[in-house]
């Protein structure tokens, strides 16, 4: 809708969301100094269906042209080790020491936020995919695997409260981030932000039909759900900077339904795969390590070169950090 269409498709391949082979749990991550940030990321994506299952297809890298570091040849080789080695544990050597490329502002032995490193890799990923193709318009270049997997649209419509009219936008996301300071739930967060809500007296909308500013309402909702999707929990109280640690209930399943543009039809249910968690009693500092559910349909604990089975009333007790989804 207003939308250009794009005139080819940048990565055309076939999406699977089940996996196409059954394995063992992937093997664990040696932390190499406060990289438990990147472990746990690293881990997620590797146990993301469409995702490892393009990657294990080596799809990109046999007709990747591009010199130097490339993030879908790291990645690509990264979950081949992860997930084909025999050993227990192994080194993520080749995300570590190209770093750099991946986030500048990522450093070597600091501890970083793993959702801000969750972000760079999917846009590093995105980059790579689009190395040499000079002839993509704007709309194909938003077709690549990693658009294709994880990005949505957010349809925000502004209502007139003198005459009704309605102005409409779209935005599209890869990852969706959640205030979670008065919510116990992740119903009641989604349930929230999809509500009407009416525009204070700095975002006075301007009403083509009135031709005038007027007092307005503002209602969010999803206009296309992605395959995957990525929820970030807000753990720190944006005033004061503080830890939120408080328990919010999610589920195992997810039904998308009652939050999209179109409400009526089938439920569009997606299912938790992999959360992330992070213990510590400030933002700060502390330790990150996330559940994963492995191509076998087990749940597993990954606490970097550690990897232990576990069931999902364990997955679903944590104070969760990032949640993912999949159709």
């Amino acid at each position: 809708e207003r939308m250009t269409l794009p005139q080819r498709i940048c990565s055309p391949e076939k999406i699977c969301m089940d996996w196409r082979q059954k394995r063992r749990p992937g093997a664990g991550l040696y932390n190499l100094g406060s990289t438990c940030y990147l472990n746990v990321v690293l881990q997620c994506l590797t146990h993301t269906p469409p995702l490892a299952n393009y990657l294990l297809s080596h799809q990109h890298s046999q007709s990747c042209q591009q010199r130097g570091f490339c993030m879908m040849c790291t990645m690509e080789a990264h979950v081949r080790k992860v997930l084909c080695s025999s050993a227990s544990a192994v080194l993520p050597g080749a995300v570590l020491r190209d770093l750099k490329f991946i986030g500048e502002e990522f450093e070597y032995g600091r501890q970083e936020n793993a959702y801000e490193f969750l972000r760079c890799t999917l846009k590093a990923m995105h980059r790579a995919c689009l190395s040499g193709r000079r002839d993509l318009d704007i709309s194909s270049q938003e077709t690549t695997i990693v658009q294709r997997i994880f990005r949505g649209f957010m349809k925000s419509r502004i209502t007139c409260l003198s005459c009704q009219a309605v102005a409409d936008s779209y935005k599209a996301f890869l990852d969706v981030s959640l205030d979670i300071r008065a919510a116990s739930s992740l119903v009641t967060v989604l349930e929230d932000c999809m509500a009407p809500k009416q525009l204070d007296q700095k975002e006075h909308f301007r009403c083509g039909k009135c031709k005038k500013k007027v007092a307005a309402s503002k209602k969010v909702t999803v206009h296309h759900a992605p395959r995957v999707l990525t929820l970030c929990l807000e753990r720190a109280d944006q005033w004061t900077g503080t830890k939120i640690s408080k328990f919010v209930e999610y589920p195992e399943y997810l039904d998308l339904r009652p939050y999209m543009s179109d409400t009526a039809g089938e439920p569009l249910l997606c299912s938790l795969y992999a959360i992330v968690v992070h213990s510590g009693d400030t933002c700060f500092e502390g330790h990150f390590l996330c559940y994963t559910k492995a191509s076998n349909g087990l749940w597993y604990k990954m606490d970097d070169e550690s990897v232990d089975n576990c069931d999902i009333h364990t997955v679903l007790g944590q104070q969760a950090y990032l949640l993912f989804y999949a159709r």
